[in-house]
């Protein structure tokens, strides 16, 4: 969330923080609210080694237990300053396999299970399964710099080979939108304000030219898509070999541009819920998550401008620009905007789905 800032910090009073940067941040506010930047209090902090969230947060509910990577325990916290949670308390299961956790719904084993695949919907009463739309766009992001696609020419033939609406009907079963830029219909602002992108290559004739598509299996929807956009690049006359692996074998590989292409899902309003940081962060030349190594001059000016527009109306306007000038380059191909689908038990009232995926349960979720 302060990826780029640079701050002071002062103590005002006994509950005030006086904060400065460097330079002007229209969106300061929204950084300092981001979920990284959660409060514990100095008993975390009290022996050595990182800080322990045990008791020493201020939610409604508190962390009592953490069993490693596999559970969690939350009981209610009735000092909380937005009034009590209608719930005792919390028992989180973390489970890694997606049709482990529909059944567990349809068992009546779990309350709530989030992320269930799309494979597994159908399997589930259509009472239990609620869905919802979500900031995350599943991208097809193109080697910029080495390989290729280094020519855009050729990123231009990816793109025009690429059908996002036979991936929506086939592999997301219609639980997604089509994708229609970095930002979809969840990102209720930004249909009636994108700019049409001006100035992308012509296409060439692909002629058996040889890629490397990578994708992640830890959204086990990725290999699919992965599949079918390999299916419809070989098509248009690509040989694409496919790599899949678990993300944090493939993250740095991906980083370091070794693939031609790789597809990944991204939370286009990540941590702040700024449209700008996401664009700065994923396609300027010093960009941190830049997997299509991307460095062009009119796409860092955009983003930069966008940077600096203060004004809610005016910052969506300029990023709405700055989406316009990444598209003309083809380094990026959104293909679908996901929804949300989770089990959720006919027994529990409140659940909340939250467009950013951060949130499910609050003070007014009860059984």
């Amino acid at each position: 969330a302060l990826a780029g800032v640079t701050l002071d910090a002062q103590a005002d009073g006994e509950h005030g923080l006086r904060i400065t940067t460097r330079k002007p941040d229209p969106v300061l506010p929204m950084r300092l609210a981001g979920p990284s930047l959660a409060i514990l209090s100095p008993k975390a902090y009290e022996k050595k080694g990182n800080p322990t969230p045990i008791g020493t947060a201020t939610g409604p509910f508190e962390i009592t237990e953490v069993n490693g990577g596999t559970s969690v325990g939350l009981d209610r916290y009735d000092d909380y300053w937005d009034g009590l949670a209608h719930a005792s308390g919390i028992d989180v299961r973390f489970v890694k396999d997606g049709t482990a956790r529909a059944n567990a719904v349809r068992t009546g084993d779990v309350d709530i299970a989030e992320a269930i695949p799309v494979a597994q919907a159908a399997t589930l009463d259509k009472a239990t399964l609620k869905e919802a739309g979500t900031t995350r766009t599943t991208s097809l992001q193109l080697n910029t710099e080495t390989g290729p696609f280094k020519n855009p020419e050729l990123r231009a033939a990816a793109r025009t080979a690429i059908a996002p609406s036979a991936l929506v009907k086939g592999v997301f079963e219609g639980y997604a939108d089509p994708g229609a830029g970095l930002f979809g219909p969840a990102v209720t602002w930004a249909a009636s304000k994108r700019v049409k992108p001006a100035g992308r290559a012509k296409t060439a004739r692909p002629d058996g030219t040889s890629i490397t598509l990578a994708t992640y299996d830890n959204r086990p929807e990725l290999p699919e898509v992965a599949q079918v956009v390999q299916q419809q690049l070989q098509k248009a006359g690509f040989t694409v070999m496919l790599e899949v692996r678990e993300y944090s074998r493939l993250e740095s590989d991906a980083l370091a541009g070794k693939f031609d292409a790789f597809i990944g899902a991204r939370n286009s309003l990540l941590d702040t819920g700024d449209p700008v940081g996401v664009l700065g962060s994923d396609y300027t030349c010093d960009g941190g998550y830049n997997l299509a190594r991307l460095c062009d001059e009119k796409t860092d000016r955009a983003v930069a401008e966008a940077v600096g527009t203060d004004g809610t109306g005016e910052r969506q306007d300029a990023a709405m620009a700055a989406e316009a000038a990444i598209l003309r380059t083809d380094a990026v191909v959104p293909l679908a905007h996901q929804r949300i689908i989770a089990g959720v038990s006919t027994k529990v009232r409140g659940v909340l789905l939250d467009p950013y995926e951060r949130t499910l349960v609050g003070t007014g979720t009860r059984r």
